[in-house]
This record gives C-alpha cells, sequence and structure tokens, in this order.
C-alpha cells in the first residue's frame, strides 16, 4: 500500500482503540491442541464478543466518525448478517438510526439478531439474492436520501476498527507468531489485522483463506486489478463477496505473503474440530481460518512444525440447520471418509464377499443401493477411518483387482440420490433395521441372510447413535419364503419390523 495510506491507517488504529475498548472487553485469546498438527496453535475468539462476531468493531468505529449531520438521518447499510448486527449494535448505543439491506436469503437468525441489538433503531428491508445486489439496492437508497452509508469493509475507519482485533492479539503477550491465517470476504478484516501484524510482527507469514467457491481477493491479486466474480458460492454466507474493496485490495496485496482456498467440505472439518477442542460450533465462515491452517499443515508439515500460529474464529452465527450438512460433510473435509462404488454382481452373497474379503477393518458409515439390472450391482459404500488406514485400503484393492469409483464429493451422494428400478424387485419385503453400531453387525446381518433373500435396496447412514438405523427391501423368488425371513433376521443380532404399508407402496407401487 502507498505510505500516506499505511500511515492513515495506523493513526486511524490507534484512534479506535479508544471507542473499542471504551464499550467493550478484548476478547478471550486461547491455545489449542489440534490432533495430527504438531503446531501450537491460538485461536481469537471473536464468536465470544458482543454480537457473536467481530463485525461490531469496524460498524461502530465507523458510525462514530459520522459528522453531526449525517447522524441526524437514519443511517444505511448493507449485509449478509454480522455487519449488519455490528451497525444495529452501534446506531443504538448511539442514539441513532439505521435503515440495513439485507439479502432475501439472510439467515432468519441473524435478521432475529439484528432486530435484538437494534431494537427500534433498525429497519430491516430484505432486497437482493446476493450481498452484491444488497449492496446496490442499499447504496442507491443512500444516494436518493444523501443520507451515510456505512460501508462493511472498503472504508478505512471499519477497517481500522477490525485491526483492533491484532492489537488486542499483540498486547496478549503471547507472540510473536510465525503465521496467521484470516479469513476473506470483502477484506477489511483481512486487512485491518494482516497490516497491524505485518508492523509489530515482520518476520510473520501471513496467510489469507477464502472459500473454493468466492476467491475473489485471489483472483483480484493474481490479475492485478479487481475482478467480479461471476456467481458466489454462500456456504460461507459471512465471506460471500463478489468483488473485494478497493482500498482492502490495495492493503491486502502488500501484506498477505500468499491465500490458500478451502473447500466447504474443509470448512465442515474445522468446525467439527472447533467442537473437539472447545466445545464450540462457529458458523463456516467463522472457520475458514481453521481450515486454512488444516490444510496447510496437511500440505506443508514439516514448515509448520513447532511453530505459532494464530487465526480467528470469527463469528458463530448461523441457522441451526446447517448442522445437518456440517455434520454429513466433516469426514470428508478431514480426508477421513471416502464414497466408493463397485461394479459387483446382482447374486446372493456378492455383497457379503465383497465385505468380508476386503473391508473387515474399517467402518461402514453409509450404504447406498438400488437394483437397477438383473445381473449387475453398483452399491456405494461409504468408509471412515484415519487417512492412512483409507490410503492402505485403496492400495489393498488396487493390489486384489477389485474393481471400484472413488465419488467422494459427487453431488449424487451430497444428495443421496439411490436410483433403483421397483418393477425388477421381486415379491420386495421392506423393512426398517436397527443394528448396533460395531464392526461387524452389518457383515453379521448379511451373512445370516446369504442364501436366503437378496438385498434390492438399502440406505443407511450413520448418526451418531449407539444403533444404526436402515431401510432395507429384501426380494425373494417366491413369496412364500418371506414366511420367518423378520425372525431369521433378527437371529443375527439386530431388530427389525416391516415398513408401514404407506411407505411401502410409494416404493414399491408400479403398473406392471
Amino acid at each position: 500500500m502507498n505510505k500516506k495510506l499505511q500511515t492513515e491507517l495506523t493513526h486511524e488504529v490507534l484512534r479506535a482503540r479508544e471507542r473499542i475498548y471504551h464499550i467493550n472487553k478484548p476478547t478471550p485469546f486461547e491455545k489449542v491442541s489440534v490432533d495430527g498438527i504438531d503446531a501450537e496453535i491460538f485461536l481469537k475468539r471473536e464468536d465470544l464478543s458482543s454480537i457473536n462476531a467481530y463485525k461490531w468493531r469496524g460498524a461502530y468505529n465507523a458510525i462514530s466518525m459520522l459528522t453531526d449531520k449525517e447522524k441526524q438521518k437514519p443511517i444505511i447499510a448493507a449485509s449478509a448478517g454480522n455487519h449488519a448486527q455490528g451497525v444495529a449494535l452501534a446506531v443504538r448505543m448511539q442514539g441513532l438510526k439505521a435503515k440495513i439491506y439485507m439479502p432475501l436469503s439472510a439467515p432468519k437468525m441473524k435478521q432475529d439478531a439484528v432486530r435484538k441489538h437494534g431494537g427500534d433503531a433498525v429497519e430491516i428491508i430484505l432486497e437482493g439474492d446476493s450481498y452484491s445486489d444488497t449492496g446496490v439496492a442499499a447504496l442507491k437508497e443512500a444516494k436518493k436520501q444523501k443520507a451515510a452509508f456505512v460501508h462493511p469493509f472498503d472504508n478505512i475507519y471499519t477497517i481500522a476498527g477490525q485491526a483492533t482485533i491484532a492489537d488486542e492479539i499483540v498486547l496478549s503477550g503471547q507472540g510473536p507468531f510465525d503465521y496467521a491465517f484470516v479469513q476473506i470476504g470483502g477484506g477489511g478484516m483481512a486487512a485491518g489485522v494482516s497490516s497491524w501484524l505485518r508492523i509489530h510482527y515482520p518476520n510473520i507469514k501471513i496467510i489469507g483463506v477464502e472459500g473454493e467457491g468466492q476467491a475473489a481477493m485471489k483472483a483480484s491479486i493474481e490479475k492485478g486489478k479487481l475482478v467480479t466474480l461471476d456467481e458466489v458460492d454462500t456456504f460461507c454466507d459471512g465471506t460471500a463477496v463478489k468483488t473485494p474493496g478497493k482500498m482492502t485490495f490495495q492493503i491486502c496485496r502488500e501484506t498477505l505473503d500468499e491465500i490458500i482456498t478451502v473447500s466447504n467440505d474443509e470448512v465442515c472439518a474445522a468446525i467439527e474440530t472447533s467442537w473437539a477442542v472447545g466445545r464450540f460450533v462457529p458458523e463456516p465462515s467463522g472457520a475458514l481460518g481453521l481450515a486454512g491452517i488444516m490444510k496447510y499443515a496437511r500440505e506443508n508439515e514439516k514448515a509448520i512444525k513447532g511453530k505459532k500460529i494464530v487465526t480467528l474464529i470469527s463469528g458463530t452465527n448461523m441457522d441451526f440447520s446447517k448442522l445437518r450438512m456440517i455434520s454429513a460433510n466433516s469426514a470428508i473435509g478431514a480426508h477421513r471418509r471416502k464414497y466408493l462404488r463397485f461394479p459387483i454382481g446382482e447374486q446372493k452373497g456378492s455383497l457379503l464377499a465383497l465385505l468380508q474379503d476386503h473391508f473387515s477393518d474399517v467402518n461402514v458409515t453409509a450404504f447406498h443401493y438400488g437394483k437397477v439390472a438383473e445381473d449387475k450391482a453398483w452399491p456405494v459404500i461409504a468408509f471412515e477411518g484415519d487417512p492412512d488406514k483409507l490410503k492402505d485400503m485403496a492400495k489393498r484393492l488396487k493390489k486384489a483387482k477389485v474393481a471400484y469409483e472413488d465419488i467422494t464429493g459427487a453431488q449424487d451422494m451430497s444428495y443421496r440420490v439411490i436410483n433403483y428400478d421397483p418393477s425388477i424387485c421381486h415379491n420386495p419385503m421392506l423393512l426398517y433395521v436397527n443394528f448396533p453400531e460395531r464392526k461387524g453387525a452389518l457383515r453379521g446381518l448379511l451373512k445370516t441372510i446369504s442364501g436366503k433373500a437378496n438385498i434390492c435396496y438399502f440406505n443407511y447412514v450413520y448418526s451418531g447413535e449407539e444403533i444404526g438405523r436402515a431401510l432395507m427391501a429384501f426380494e425373494f423368488a417366491d413369496k412364500a419364503d418371506q414366511k420367518g425371513f423378520i425372525k431369521l433376521v433378527e437371529s443375527s443380532g439386530v431388530t427389525c419390523k416391516l415398513a408401514d404399508k404407506a411407505t411401502f407402496d410409494r416404493m414399491f407401487y408400479f403398473d406392471k
């Protein structure tokens, strides 16, 4: 960045200190140990701030710097959620009013939080499908009303407010640090934190972290000019920005050593790790920095060994419904789970032979299969274990010349699509099957029914319970062969019951 901007930002950070620390105490700074990473990792817990995210710092500082004339009209802001909460808190505390534009897709809990922090001081206006659309609408309104617009990231006062995070890191006395990983959306926090850390720790390596589907800053720095993405992935909704700020781009290209990207699955793994090390659950954007550490450590094990690393847990404002996806994908992001599709013969005992011969020492965490042909089958099995064990399994399969396709991360697996043709399922019986979640339980069931029935549908996913729950359909050469089958199944140590007629009819009714 040019010297003038650097000097101005330094002065504004020092001025922001008084305002920020006047209304809030520094957030906790914690050292954690992450399995598989031989380094000291420190987390700046911005999720424990007054709005459960860091955005209040920049919003409060920027609003404090408005003129008396600007404060007479409602302030305009645009945000996917956390900046909106910061603005709401700031205007209420300063006795002002605000109109806050949020995308139509903004999580309800973030909308509710804005109302909670702002009360009667704020009006929420939902407009646009993304932050970019919302920002355009808000700027148009600000121009029309000749009102102040508080930018969520591309503003010197906003950046200076976010930089107080780094100020607290420096004042913690835990430094110097060898690495810092900072998440990037529009770049306000990354610009402020990286510039302040760079001043105090000249030898630190600062790595920006963006989601794979929203890496606007990385693209801009590589091109040497601002780049606008055609579309942006919104899983990490707090950092879903199509175009970085002009000022933040100017700062970040000077203060960041590099930018890496992480997948949504890797973010899910970082959220799971947060729960493991500290019993907290950050929002996806809040875990980007930790996801970056985990990926970088996996690819640069020797470089980070014994180093001191710092990152931020930048927020924890997330809809509860997102937890299901996070839980389902975290093991994939941590490289502990593989989904493999196997072409095998469609005959009795073929599935049992596959499991017994090659997977006796790994855990099966999902099973998806539907009969689509009379002579061939393509079951999909998810295996879970540490990465080295999964690599060994792949080597064994190759040596044994077992054909398979690795479909980990495939879209049909994300949506749990299970193709099957009910018209070729002979005398089907549909059962709800519960079995103990222990190694060998599934194989025991298959061994018991071998030669008695053939599986024509199987849908099972590990849920974390002691009991595994599966929906299974069996077919028989003759309907009379179904007699006594439930007792036979239960003799293997599982429990089961017939599916209700409505479910059976929906799955297997067809016009012959």
